[in-house]
């Protein structure tokens, strides 16, 4: 039996094959993260049908998760990388802008130098190398190098610390989210989200093309740590992006603001997934270090949704194996328990009233499973941040539902039709849960619905035994 916490994994030249795609959802992988920051927009619908075929071939749900670049600010291109040494001046302008130092780049970003000052501190590829900002000018700013590095092109740059004006959605994030739309994506992520107005504009974005996708908002500065009640609230699920994020903040605050946004998330109903670096050390080599080990474990002790590879199954040697490590950190801290966060969800419905009734029970009887038949993944999404001890098995008559709800920790979705006769659906379940050897005869099951019976809707709780 599969993990309850869910696996993202993003997709690169060292996994796009159609053999690979299969030996990854093998090994665990619920969801497949698409970085528009590199992926080509006709890729994007190629890839999405080849997953949803190899799934469909499985018998698994398997979701596509596209991920915006957003209003990220980065280097322009050089003839040849940059071997900067501490004292090294360099400069960042504007594309129209001439070459004055020995070092220059262009940079994206036009509206820069209204946002920075004489002594701001800049950060570029995640770290690697550090400045600080000693002019000012209309069409450029002057950087000292503190830190020995190599600066290439279209490198990331970060200002902890800087309040910027960038936009929500680029241009270029306008012409991605069409395609995401078009490809029919089940997520979408927005970066450098800021504020909870930032959500509503992609998701306003999203619906006026006829997207249907959930809605992730990616938390990667100080201000959107400021704004986090508010955006969980907007969004459909958080990623705590921790390679931003980690440059933004003071690096020893960063697992204590980990803690923070994953339990707000559970107190507010949200999905929540853990990102970047996870098993860094996997791009080369084929164990984790025992401290990555911890860092997954923590994670998953922390009962987020979903844990995140990045470049460790885009372009790393061994990405089968970092999805199999991933698994089997996540089953056995499963094992052990949790935080606990999810007994501080706030109910503001009787819906939700109900749903912590049923969670209730399904904890206080042994060897108990939940059933749930939903109709828009409502039920089981809920029921999830509850964090019953129980899997919740989750029937829906729409595939595009079942995917949905594959971001949802300890959530197994079935597709399967529904009928008018409630008795008929449960019977139904019953012979597909038989048939998986998951659910053994004679196991308490606690059934959830919210399903249309003829002309109205059904919410009950009902305990069966397979």
């Amino acid at each position: 039996m599969s993990q309850k916490t869910r696996i993202i994994s993003t997709l690169g030249p060292v996994s796009d094959s159609n053999e690979m795609l299969g030996q990854l959802i093998d090994a665990g992988v619920n969801i497949f993260r698409l970085n528009m920051s590199h992926a080509p927009r006709e890729w994007v619908k190629d890839v999405t049908l080849r997953i949803r075929a190899i799934a469909k071939e499985k018998k698994r749900h398997t979701a596509v998760l596209c991920d915006l670049q957003g209003p990220s600010i980065r280097t322009g291109d050089l003839d040849e990388p940059y071997m900067l040494v501490p004292g090294d001046v360099l400069e960042f302008r504007k594309r129209d802008a001439e070459q004055k130092e020995k070092y220059s780049s262009t940079v994206n970003y036009e509206g820069l130098m209204d946002d920075v000052r004489a002594g701001d501190p800049l950060v570029v590829d995640n770290g690697y190398l550090l400045m600080t900002i000693t002019e000012v000018l209309p069409d450029r700013i002057v950087c000292e190098v503190k830190t020995e590095g190599k600066l290439g092109s279209r490198r990331h740059i970060n200002l902890p610390g800087v309040r910027l004006n960038l936009p929500a959605l680029t241009a270029k994030d306008h012409g991605d989210l069409a395609t995401a739309v078009e490809a029919g994506v089940d997520f979408i992520a927005g970066s450098f989200v800021r504020d909870a107005a930032h959500v509503d504009e992609l998701r306003k974005a999203m619906e006026e093309l006829g997207g249907e996708a959930h809605i992730v908002a990616k938390i990667e500065d100080q201000e959107a740590i400021r704004n986090i009640d508010g955006i969980i609230n907007a969004a459909d699920g958080i990623m705590v992006a921790r390679g931003d994020l980690g440059v933004e903040v003071e690096f020893e605050e960063l697992p204590l603001i980990q803690r923070r946004i994953v339990r707000r998330c559970h107190v507010l109903g949200r999905r929540v997934i853990v990102a970047t670096q996870m098993l860094e050390s996997m791009i080369e080599n084929p164990m984790p270090t025992r401290a990555e080990v911890t860092d997954v474990a923590n994670a998953v002790f922390e009962e987020a949704d979903a844990i995140m590879l990045s470049g460790e199954t885009a372009m790393g040697r061994y990405p089968v194996q970092c999805v199999e490590t991933l698994s089997r950190i996540a089953q056995r801290i499963e094992r052990s328990g949790g935080m606990g966060y999810g007994k501080e969800v706030i109910l503001r419905t009787e819906r939700q009233k109900t749903l912590r009734a049923a969670v209730n029970l399904v904890d206080s009887i042994a060897d108990a499973q939940i059933i749930c038949f939903t109709r828009r993944g409502f039920l089981p999404v809920a029921c999830a941040q509850l964090r019953p001890q129980s899997r919740i098995h989750a029937f829906t008559s729409k595939s595009g539902i079942c995917r949905k709800m594959a971001l949802s920790r300890g959530v197994r979705a079935y597709q399967i039709p529904f009928s008018e006769d409630h008795d008929t659906n449960q019977a139904a379940a019953l012979e597909v849960l038989r048939g998986t050897g998951e659910v053994p005869e004679g196991t308490p099951l606690i059934v959830i619905s919210d399903t249309l019976q003829k002309d109205h809707t059904v919410d009950s709780i009902l305990i069966i035994h397979a």
